[in-house]
């Protein structure tokens, strides 16, 4: 909601500014500087970055406006945590080796459908409870693993704002070259042209330099922003599993283990230490 607020407000505070000051709204309308500056734009960013990382840039676009990272999910996967390290020290690392290997079939896994959704996320915890139940892993090799994995992770995860962030730089530049080419088709006609024709079209090629640092600085930038903040809150997650996962491979009990992963997670959304243990108990 927050940030459909946001562009309302930059959409009236620009375009409002514009009308109050006398202009009128058709001035800033030509299709073809949108089509020469967002056009160029988008095929700068099809070269440069793979047929993937488009789709999950598209994908992650759309879900800016209803972060799954909230206090309710961290609360969830801290309690499917709690109730599989739970059922190993119950019943022994052997007990949880289905729910593990078919984690859509697991009655632990099933109570969390938002998890079982995150197909990444499912099968980070699984495989470091495949290694953990193996039993040759010292804690600390465990976490070494861990690190190394982690890094991956951020630089792929960081990556969809990253090409946004470039696409944003790059739209003053688009908006230049709609503008030259606007100037370029003004003087292609100045013999025949009176003083309100090339006014008008001198006028349109300044609107392409216009749209371009809107768009850079008013949308696209602050898109990649809230893309990096995701990615950013998703690796913290990832950190409060690896925490919550090395402290009971340390042979700290369920609930301190928890605990732990609770501590790493980020003070925006993270449950206090009572909600937490309401969640376990509710368990």
């Amino acid at each position: 909601m927050v940030k459909i607020l946001g562009i309302i407000v930059v959409f009236a505070s620009v375009i409002g500014g514009f009308v109050l000051s006398g202009g009128m709204i058709g001035a800033l309308i030509h299709p073809f500087e949108m089509l020469i500056i967002f056009g160029a734009a988008f095929g700068g960013f099809l070269q440069a970055n793979r047929g993937s990382t488009t789709k999950v840039v598209f994908k992650k676009s759309l879900q800016m406006f209803g972060s799954k990272f909230s206090q309710k999910y961290y609360l969830e996967v801290l309690g499917l945590l709690y109730e599989i390290l739970n059922k190993s020290r119950r019943e022994g690392m052997m007990a949880i080796e289905a729910d593990i290997e078919e984690p859509a079939s697991s009655p632990i896994f099933s109570k969390y459908p938002a998890i079982l959704k995150d197909a990444r996320m499912t099968e980070y915890i699984c495989d470091y409870l495949r290694i953990m139940s193996s039993g040759n892993m010292a804690p600390h090799e465990l976490e070494g693993l861990f690190d190394m994995e982690l890094s991956g992770l951020k630089e792929e995860l960081e990556h969809p704002s990253h090409a946004v962030s470039r696409v944003a730089d790059g739209l003053p530049a688009m908006g230049i070259v709609a503008a030259v080419l606007g100037i370029v088709l003004t003087m292609s006609i100045l013999a025949e042209a009176d003083n309100a024709m090339i006014g008008m079209k001198v006028g349109a090629a300044l609107v392409g330099t216009f749209l371009g640092i809107l768009a850079a600085y008013g949308f696209v930038g602050p898109l990649a922003a809230a893309l990096e903040h995701d990615a950013k809150e998703e690796l913290n997650l990832y950190e409060g599993i690896k925490a919550t996962l090395v402290a009971s491979a340390s042979g700290m009990p369920p609930t301190l283990a928890v605990e732990f992963g609770r501590k790493t997670l980020l003070p925006s959304h993270r449950p206090s230490f009572s909600e937490l243990e309401q969640t376990v108990r509710g368990s």
